[in-house]
């Protein structure tokens, strides 16, 4: 009976779509421009052949993923000037500028068909800015970045700058509000840090969201010692492997730069665990099981010996790639430059952060079974995180310490990257955009309570009898403001039973409500019954 009701929203989606495939995009000219910044891993990267200058993306791609990664993103950290630097000398990581700089942060593989909502990243929130009236170009512009470097490293600092001056004048020298993701709100902190001067000159606000301000302890631990997988479901067996992501880590700043912060009071600080197998001291030569605990800068050690003998293959010839002790050098000096950072008098500053999901913040190794001998074999054994508050990702005390006066911090109940979809954080940005005729009645801190949904289901059995039904809404833009009248229209759909399937019958009605401006509200109210014979 549900398939009844899908086949009248999937028709109205469809009706809806070519209703409006001919019409001018609404654009509002009074707007003030947007930044996107995107986090770790949140940008296209492509890789330019030194000889024909032909361009292939590299990151992110589903087919043949695993072995272009391998060839082309892996690096080696060059600690005299904080760049990590591609193994291939034949071919450079560059980031798309299509679309003043969207094409790189919206799709992050836009030739993948099934399953392309697993690569999208500021795709919904892009969709939704152009229905408020942003225009890309104009208005709307992002900013991507070789996620693998320092989120201090000059060259990245040069060109958030030069972005920074190219939106401003692009938009009629409108001051810019800048609304980055994760990590890219250390890249944004580091510049604030950095060049105060020109931060103040060109931006009116900044909204962080699900920024690691002080590290993602957690996470980062895990993925130093076993790698990370960015894509889940049957995508993982096309996409990069775990191992050859841990191999590409191990040499980034920017992942050395995430990891726990020692500068900070934690309240509770977190730590690294081993289970492990000690020999005693009774001459007999028995041995027992003790748990062992490392905090921070006690866990460098572990990493160092857990590390010691790792090696790649590349392009066969075996390289040697251990903890990096050098590019923890660097980035102890770049949580020094976030520490010392100071909010521009003239710039106001929001932070949205996740919660309500179990967050890793501590990490063990082992158990009282199953010991860890060998701390080389430490990669192999699967993590038992301790979990806190937080998005999944970065735990709440360490998305909300940013060390800033903050105009608002809010919490918003959701996962690290799906809260870029979230209808509560569009509400908060069309507040702080100023997008729209301002509410007076809203107030972001509470914004999770009074929010109304857009999408309701209910679903009754009884004696053979199930009846569904459903609501949903939609905004669209129109360029007919000529009907400020609202209208009613219905759609009936059935279907005969047979021996597997019962009788069952759908009827809706849709509203369309104008709104000026070519603005539509669209309202459908279905019900479907089914019969058993």
């Amino acid at each position: 009976m549900a398939i009844l009701l899908e086949e009248i929203i999937r028709s109205v989606e469809a009706f809806l779509k070519l209703k409006n495939s001919t019409q001018k995009p609404y654009v509002d000219p009074n707007l003030d421009p947007v930044l996107l910044v995107p986090g770790i891993a949140g940008s296209i990267l492509n890789a330019v052949d030194h000889d024909s200058g032909k361009e292939e993306r590299v990151w992110v791609r589903i087919f043949s993923a695993d072995h272009e990664f391998r060839t082309k993103m892996w690096s080696r950290f060059d600690p005299s000037t904080g760049k990590t630097i591609s193994l291939d000398p034949k071919t450079s990581i560059v980031v798309p500028q299509d679309r003043a700089g969207l094409l790189a942060i919206d799709v992050l593989d836009p030739d993948l068909i099934v399953g392309r909502e697993s690569v999208f990243y500021f795709h919904e929130m892009i969709v939704e800015m152009l229905g408020w009236g942003f225009e890309e170009g104009k208005t709307l512009f992002g900013f991507g970045y070789d996620f693998r470097q320092s989120n201090r490293l000059q060259e990245a600092m040069d060109a958030f700058a030069k972005k920074l001056e190219s939106v401003y004048k692009a938009s009629g020298e409108k001051k810019i509000n800048v609304i980055s993701h994760s990590m890219g709100g250390l890249l944004v902190k580091c510049f604030m840090s950095l060049h105060s001067d020109i931060f103040e000159k060109y931006v009116q606000n900044w909204i962080a969201i699900a920024a690691p301000f002080r590290g993602a302890p957690g996470y980062i631990t895990s993925t130093l010692l076993n790698g990370m997988s960015f894509v889940n479901g049957w995508e993982q067996n096309f996409f990069v492997s775990k191992w050859s992501m841990h191999q590409l880590l191990i040499e980034c700043p920017s992942i050395y730069e995430l990891m726990c912060c020692p500068y900070f009071n934690w309240e509770l600080p977190p730590v690294l665990e081993l289970w492990r197998e000690k020999e005693s001291n009774d001459g007999v030569g028995t041995s027992g099981v003790v748990l062992e605990s490392y905090r921070s800068l006690e866990s460098l050690e572990v990493f160092t010996q857990s590390l010691c003998d790792n090696k790649a293959d590349y392009c066969g010839e075996p390289i040697d790639l251990p903890f990096n002790w050098k590019i923890m050098e660097w980035a102890h000096e770049t949580k020094k430059v976030l520490h010392t950072a100071k909010l521009p008098p003239k710039v106001k500053f929001y932070n949205i952060y996740g919660t309500n999901l179990a967050t890793p913040h501590s990490v063990c190794y082992g158990n009282e079974n199953m010991p860890v001998k060998d701390l080389t074999n430490l990669r192999y054994f699967q993590p038992t995180y301790i979990c806190v508050d937080g998005d999944g990702t970065v735990p709440v005390e360490s998305a909300m310490a940013d060390g800033l006066e903050a105009v608002a911090r809010v919490g918003v109940p959701g996962e690290h990257r799906g809260i870029l979809n979230d209808h509560r954080v569009f509400r908060m940005l069309k507040q702080w955009l100023n997008v729209g005729e301002p509410d007076p009645f809203y107030n972001p801190i509470n914004d999770y309570v009074i929010l109304p949904t857009t999408f309701e289901m209910e679903e009754h059995h009884e004696n053979g009898v199930e009846v569904a039904s459903v609501k949903e809404s939609w905004d669209i833009i129109s360029d007919d403001n000529n009907n400020n009248a609202s209208t009613v229209s219905s759609i009936s759909v059935s279907r005969p039973g047979d021996d597997e399937n019962p009788q069952a019958e759908a009827r809706a009605t849709l509203t369309v409500h104008p709104q000026g401006d070519g603005r539509q509200h669209v309202e459908l109210n279905a019900v479907s019954v089914s019969v058993d014979a």
